[in-house]
């Protein structure tokens, strides 16, 4: 059971989460704030698993208090569920330590899902905003853009049978490795890493493990935008069919 805290400013919004997520299975609200400064204060206070945090409200606002949560209180996670999509709101929230990001047309399944996935060290990112960060990661002058000459959506340092390595991988990643964090970028779960790979789930994790070990990422989102300043997955060209 997920233990979880709802911040939002607009009370019949806030209300109508609480109830929403009473439905859900496996989640227990135990707390709803009004402002960012409660949602500190109630996690002080209650401990709870996951807050879902709205971006725009008064006194404190949902990225500085989730940089608060995530820096006093750790071991409680932060989705953002906002209206806002865009990269101004999105952003700021993920370096802020948020671990999930969804819209508020998001329906009680995808809730539960990025729940679960926070709870579980992975990232809990909507459809949409997957595909926001992707485009915006892969855009020349965001931290660097990725050599074109490399295939597209394929790991550097793996160029092919016959082929000569096109340059070594950062951080002294394995070419396994690489091709995990591939997949990860490609927004496969563990399970799926594993049968594309046809190797077990717990290889898959070990592989993960090292990798986030090596290259200081804490969560699946910071590992996509790694993947993509090094240029270790380069996102296919729009230009093309």
């Amino acid at each position: 059971m997920a233990r979880v805290v709802v911040a939002d400013d607009q009370t019949v919004v806030r209300e109508g989460i609480v109830i929403l997520l009473g439905l859900l299975p496996g989640i227990e609200v135990v707390g709803a704030a009004a402002d960012g400064h409660e949602a500190v204060r109630m996690v002080a206070e209650l401990a709870p698993d996951v807050v879902l945090m709205d971006l725009r409200m008064p006194r404190c606002d949902g990225v500085e208090a989730t940089r608060r949560i995530r820096d006093e209180h750790p071991s409680t996670q932060v989705v953002i569920l906002t209206t806002y999509g865009d990269d101004d709101s999105l952003f700021p929230a993920l370096r802020a330590g948020a671990r999930g990001y969804l819209t508020k047309d998001a329906g009680g399944e995808e809730i539960v899902r990025a729940v679960r996935h926070v709870m579980s060290g992975e990232a809990g990112l909507s459809p949409n905003i997957q595909r926001r960060l992707l485009e915006r990661l892969s855009a020349p002058g965001e931290g660097g853009s990725p050599d074109r000459t490399a295939a597209a959506g394929s790991p550097v340092g793996d160029p092919g049978p016959g082929a000569p390595p096109r340059r070594e991988l950062p951080d002294g990643l394995t070419g396994r490795e690489a091709e995990v964090l591939s997949l990860v970028a490609e927004g496969l779960s563990n399970a799926e890493i594993a049968r594309r790979l046809h190797v077990s789930t717990a290889t898959v994790k070990t592989h993960i493990n090292n990798l986030f070990a090596k290259t200081g990422v804490r969560d699946r989102a910071q590992a996509v935008r790694y993947a993509f300043r090094y240029g270790i997955v380069v996102p296919p060209d729009p230009r093309g069919s």
